[in-house]
C-alpha cells in the first residue's frame, strides 16, 4: 500500500513538472523575448516548500512569470518547489479537459465573487509539503495600482504560520491587458523578491478576521514599497521620490 502511494505521488510530480516544462518557452519568448524583463531579489527565496509568495495581481498569465522567475531551474531536479496557485474556476475550470490542465500545472480553483472556504483550506493543505502563490487583491488591477488586499490570504498564514515573501510585478498589466487575447510586445516588466514578512505579533490560537486582514495589509504595504524601489531603480517616476527612500517597518 505505501509503495502504490508513492508511486503514485512520484508520477503526478512528474506530470506537473512536465505540464511546467511546457509553459517554459511561452514565458521565454513572451517575456525575455518580445519584452524586456528584470528580476530584482530572488535569492531571498528559500528553495525549500512551505513558503508562500503574495504578489500583486496584474493579468491572466502572472503565475507563469512568477513560478518562472522564482524557481526555475531548481524545480527540474526538485518538482515539489513547484508552487499551488489560485485560478478562476469560470475560466480555467469550466470543462473536464481544462481543469485536468490546470491540476496538472497546480492550480486551484477560486470561485469569483465570494469568500471560497475551500480554496482557502486547500492553500493551507498545500502548504504542507509544498510552495503557495496567493494573489491578496483577489482580482486583476485595470490600471496597474496596488489594491486593498483580502484576508483570505491571511487566514492562510495565520493557520500556517508560513514564511511569506512579498512580490510585486510590474508592467504585465502593459503586456496582456484585461481583454486582451494576445501579448504585446516591447514593454519593460519586472519582477521583485522582497525580504520575508515578520507578522509573529498577529499568530494566536484562534486568529480572528481583523488579525486576518491586518497580515495581508502589513504585507501589502511592503508590496506598494516595493514598486516605488522598482521605479526609483529603473528611474521611472521613482525620481519624483525623495532621496533616502527606505521602509518605515524593515528595508527591503
Amino acid at each position: 500500500m505505501n509503495l502504490g502511494r508513492t508511486l503514485t505521488r512520484r508520477l503526478w510530480l512528474l506530470g506537473t513538472s512536465v505540464a511546467a516544462q511546457a509553459t517554459v518557452p511561452f514565458t521565454l519568448f513572451v517575456f525575455f523575448l518580445l519584452n524586456r524583463t528584470r528580476i530584482y531579489g530572488r535569492r531571498r527565496i528559500p528553495m525549500e516548500t512551505g513558503t508562500l509568495l503574495l504578489s500583486n495581481h496584474l493579468s491572466m498569465i502572472d503565475s507563469f512569470l512568477l513560478v518562472f522567475t522564482a524557481y526555475f531551474p531548481q524545480e527540474l531536479a526538485r518538482p515539489t518547489l513547484l508552487p499551488w496557485h489560485p485560478a478562476a474556476e469560470e475560466n480555467f475550470f469550466r470543462n473536464r479537459f481544462l481543469a485536468w490542465i490546470f491540476t496538472m500545472l497546480k492550480c486551484i480553483p477560486v470561485r469569483a465573487g465570494r469568500r471560497d472556504l475551500s480554496a482557502i483550506n486547500r492553500s493551507i493543505t498545500a502548504l504542507e509539503d509544498g510552495n503557495l502563490i496567493l494573489f491578496p487583491e483577489g482580482t486583476r488591477s485595470r490600471d496597474g495600482s496596488i489594491g486593498r488586499g483580502k484576508p483570505g490570504a491571511g487566514v492562510v498564514l495565520l493557520s500556517t504560520g508560513a514564511p511569506v515573501i512579498p512580490v510585486t510585478m510590474t508592467g504585465l498589466d502593459r503586456v496582456l491587458p484585461i481583454g486582451a487575447r494576445l501579448p504585446r510586445i516591447g514593454h519593460r516588466v519586472s519582477v521583485y523578491f522582497g525580504k520575508p514578512v515578520d507578522y509573529s505579533d498577529l499568530m494566536g490560537d484562534e486568529p480572528t478576521r481583523q488579525q486576518a486582514q491586518q497580515v495581508v495589509e502589513r504585507v501589502m504595504d511592503r508590496i506598494r514599497f516595493q514598486r516605488r524601489v522598482i521605479e526609483r531603480i529603473e528611474g521611472r517616476k521613482g525620481r519624483e521620490t525623495p532621496a533616502g527612500l527606505s521602509d518605515p517597518k524593515t528595508a527591503s
